[in-house]
């Protein structure tokens, strides 16, 4: 019996994996509709749209939902989603920023304020921790793309700001105004990035002990699930131990 129970288990597990993968594929496909409903629905021409069809085809989001996605917006179709970003202080008075595309001000205000409360944390004012993170765009590359250097010498002629190069990758971060140029001649050069959007980069992140981590973890992990939440920031670290317990 065990073999069927790790079986059974196995099947919950791809279960559970396979409906948050539709899931995000509705938070993406929505971001492709606004974007391409805010400017022009050629990518390549619409940077927002540009970075969110990036987004879809790094998950692997099948090349019929993108197109159904713009489409949408052509026709006019679907709701019409408000752009919402709440702050707050979670566990631990860590900044959180969250970033939502609503059809309902009130459920999303409702649900993302009791997410807050529940973990000891509480919902504040539009710009009470924002002021915390700088607003960039970040332009992501696998680590086999190019060496440390040439990746830094082709972002430093880009115009980008900043380069971070580890073992995970190469991140190119520039400012909100360059990030579309500084992703198109870098993409010339390398590629499809394999992530580029304008982010939250916290100024400096806050070490918290592993029972308030766990606590943020879980917070995290709710606003992420909710319908509503397209992003989630916050300028905490926690361990490598409490890392892996959390699956992470």
């Amino acid at each position: 019996m065990a073999g069927h129970s790790q079986f059974k288990n196995i099947m919950h597990r791809k279960g559970r994996q396979d409906a948050m993968k539709s899931k995000l594929f509705g938070k993406l496909a929505r971001e492709i509709t606004v974007a391409a409903k805010l400017g022009t629905p050629d990518p390549a021409m619409n940077p927002r749209l540009r970075a969110a069809v990036v987004a879809a085809r790094a998950e692997n989001m099948p090349k019929d939902n993108i197109e159904r996605a713009i489409k949408k917006a052509l026709g006019g179709e679907g709701e019409n989603y408000a752009e919402i970003r709440y702050e707050g202080y979670g566990p631990g008075g860590v900044a959180v920023i969250v970033e939502a595309l609503t059809d309902n001000r009130n459920r999303a205000a409702s649900d993302i304020r009791s997410y807050f409360t529940k973990s000891g944390g509480n919902l504040g004012e539009t710009g009470s921790v924002s002021f915390m993170f700088d607003r960039v765009g970040i332009i992501e590359f696998d680590r086999s793309v190019a060496s440390d250097d040439a990746v830094l010498d082709a972002a430093i002629e880009a115009g980008a700001d900043d380069v971070i190069s580890g073992e995970g990758g190469h991140e190119v971060y520039a400012s909100p105004d360059s990030f579309h140029e500084v992703a198109k001649n870098l993409e010339a050069k390398f590629g499809e990035p394999r992530k580029a959007a304008l982010t939250w980069k916290p100024q400096n992140t806050v070490a918290v002990d592993d029972e308030t981590g766990e606590k943020l973890v879980k917070l995290m992990d709710l606003l992420n699930e909710h319908d509503d939440v397209q992003n989630v920031y916050a300028n905490f670290e926690i361990s490598d131990a409490l890392m892996a317990k959390m699956g992470g």
